[in-house]
């Protein structure tokens, strides 16, 4: 059923979706340094401390979600569909080992972090949506499975939610 689902997505290519996917996936870089970069900016500005420290734990939860990628990664060991299976075609640059999506992982790290730290329909309608769109790319490019892609999620918003409890925590070990 795995296949199947990458199957469906990867053989039904057009140029509108091939670049609308290599766009999504190509901005999970620019979105997890802007978007910690703009809370910072935004808080420095304000003389905001909060901000900056959420920005901190933006980084922070990144960082976990990356390690925590990366390791299961060279744990596992799977290759990626477009090795396993001919008629999967490679639309991206991905390379190294399919699970999790580190690209998933990535983007439900940050669109978490923000939906934690500003729970506002108008943060957490385009965040959830901006990471969705980044995990079907991911599966439409022939790169990841879709356990992948929910592993990555699993991660990403894990890594979010650790990182938001941590700094709650110390946040009040700290008064």
């Amino acid at each position: 059923m795995d296949i199947d689902v990458v199957k469906s997505l990867n053989t039904n290519q057009s140029s509108y979706k091939t670049n609308y996917c290599s766009f999504h996936a190509n901005s999970v870089t620019y979105i997890n340094l802007g978007a910690p970069l703009t809370v910072l900016t935004i808080g420095i500005i304000k003389k905001d401390k909060k901000m900056q420290q959420n920005a901190a734990y933006m980084v922070g939860s990144f960082l976990l979600s990356s390690a925590i990628s990366n390791t299961l990664k060279n744990i596992c060991k799977q290759k990626r569909p477009y090795e396993m299976y001919p008629e999967i075609t490679k639309l991206s640059s991905g390379g190294g080992y399919s699970f999790p999506s580190g690209h998933t992982s990535a983007a439900f790290s940050t669109a978490a972090s923000l939906c934690f730290y500003y729970p506002k329909w108008y943060i957490i309608t385009p965040a959830c949506l901006w990471a969705t769109s980044v995990a079907v790319a991911r599966m439409y490019q022939g790169v990841h499975y879709p356990k992948d892609i929910v592993t990555g999620a699993v991660v990403g918003v894990g890594s979010a939610w650790a990182t938001y409890k941590f700094q709650k925590w110390m946040n009040k070990k700290h008064k």
